[in-house]
Parts: structure tokens; sequence; C-alpha cells
């Protein structure tokens, strides 16, 4: 019989064992307590910011409150699935073009870099874009928020906002075999 690999908690996993590969990945951009306040006292509970991508344009940012830690974190995982956007790339890694994307009062300026320069942004914005799977980007936060869950959108929206040229050109091949509608003259 085959030699079977145990774990550090002295369970055995067959041999063929891989561990499944996650279909996202995430970063908690967030965690924190918050309070509701009942007849009896203070209700506590925890809000978790998540962004999830694929790394191959793919990225949503989900917020959900749980009673514990892990279920909050669960809960905005599945909102994040939910919120997913594909988001533009060119071949080398970055953006077509210069970007603003504005949510609640942060707003955000994303830029194409040259090829190898890598994420050059702060906080939510670079976990946005690393997840999106972007190779070289430039991202500024213009407001003064320190609101990572608005920067993540704003982010979001900015990423929405840009338009491939196969996209455009497939929306004006659309708009062109419309016929219009003559208009009828009415007789007096």
């Amino acid at each position: 019989m085959p030699k079977q690999k145990s774990s550090p908690a002295g369970r055995q996993k067959p041999q063929g064992y891989q561990k499944p590969d996650q279909e996202f990945g995430q970063k908690l951009l967030n965690l924190s307590r918050v309070a509701r306040v009942t007849k009896g006292g203070r209700r506590f509970s925890f809000r978790a910011t998540i962004v999830i991508g694929d790394k191959k344009g793919r990225v949503g940012v989900g917020v959900k409150r749980g009673k514990d830690v892990q279920f909050a974190v669960e809960k905005a995982i599945r909102v994040a699935k939910k919120m997913l956007i594909n988001a533009p790339m060119t071949k080398e890694g970055t953006i077509p073009y210069e970007v603003y994307g504005k949510s609640g009062s942060s707003i955000i300026f994303l830029k194409p870099a040259p090829a190898g320069r890598g994420i050059i942004a702060g906080g939510a914005v670079r976990a946005v874009c690393d997840l999106a799977g972007y190779k070289s980007i430039i991202g500024k936060i213009i407001s003064r928020s320190g609101n990572k869950l608005n920067t993540a959108r704003a982010t979001i929206e900015a990423l929405k906002k840009i338009r491939v040229q196969e996209k455009v050109a497939q929306e004006k091949v659309v708009k062109e075999e419309k016929p219009k509608k003559k208009a009828k003259l009415k007789k007096s």
C-alpha cells in the first residue's frame, strides 16, 4: 500500500489529493464592528468589504454584515460574485486611455502605464486593479475620502466607463442595421 501524506492535524489525505483551485482571488479591504442599539442594549455585528477577481479581467466588490467575521466574509464574497464586471484590457496589460470614476465622495483617476511599470496605486485601487489582472496601470485617489468601500466602487465605475474599439464597432453596426421609420403625412 502506498504511503499516504499526513496533514498537521493527523488526518490522512488520499495520495492523489490536490487542493481545489479557487476560481477567484480575494482581498479583504475592510472589516469593522458595527452596532445596532436595541431596548436591551447594543447588538454587535461585523461588516466585511471584499474585492474578488480572477486576474483575467473579471472583478467585483462586495460588502455585507454578519453576526460573526466568517459569516460576514462569506456573505460579502457572494455579493461580490453577483457584482462582477468585465474589465477591458490591452495586450500590454493596461487600460487603453485615461478615465475617471466617482462613487460617493471618492474620485479616482486611472491612467495607462508603459509595459513593465507595474501597478502604481494605493489602497483599494491597487487591490481592484491587481485582482482584475492589470500588469501596468497608474491610479490616483483624487478625493480626500478615506472610505475604502467608496474608493473600490469608484475604481469599478471607472473601469465600467472604458469602451473597447471592437465593442464600439459592434454598437455602430447594430445602430446602422435598424431602419428608420418614415413619418406619415396627415392629409387635411
